[in-house]
């Protein structure tokens, strides 16, 4: 990955992990799958919170940790939120019929994609978000033209 691809933000607090989620909103379109990476409690449930109330989603947003997926429905695509914490081994993605979600008009968020081993999807676009005293540090890497083209809309 070459350096051009990779942006790197800071975050004073939850409002500004919203409004990241709420500018991806703006860029994106199916097919697209984001990698999110990060500690427990660094803001990756959050960030999809800003996202999908920007992309006009109303109801609640949590962490699909024991569903393992949650699905949402827009005009023209769904929009799918893995968690994948409580995956013992990558087969489970198989287990779990992870694949079938993964379309052609389908944009797919992954929360610890690490634990899908091989078997999950590789990213467009890696977020990887550290919290720390002052609020939250996210590293975007683009893996894709796609990827890298959503993220100078972005950080424009």
């Amino acid at each position: 990955m070459s350096a051009s691809q990779i942006r790197e933000i800071v975050l004073a607090g939850e409002n500004d992990t919203l409004n990241l989620g709420a500018r991806f909103a703006q860029h994106i379109s199916p097919p697209l799958i984001i990698w999110l990476v990060g500690d427990l409690g660094a803001g990756k449930t959050t960030f999809t919170r800003g996202l999908l109330n920007a992309l006009g989603h109303h109801g609640a947003v949590k962490s699909p940790t024991y569903n393992i997926v949650e699905t949402y429905p827009f005009s023209g695509f769904h929009l799918h939120h893995f968690d994948l914490y409580r995956f013992q081994s990558p087969e489970e993605w198989l287990d779990a019929g992870l694949d079938e979600l993964i379309t052609a008009d389908s944009i797919v968020l992954i929360e610890w994609p690490q634990l899908g081993g091989d078997l999950a999807p590789s990213a467009d676009i890696i977020l990887n978000i550290t919290a720390n005293s002052s609020g939250r540090t996210v590293q975007m890497s683009a893996a894709t033209a796609n990827g890298t083209h959503i993220l100078d809309k972005i950080t424009e």
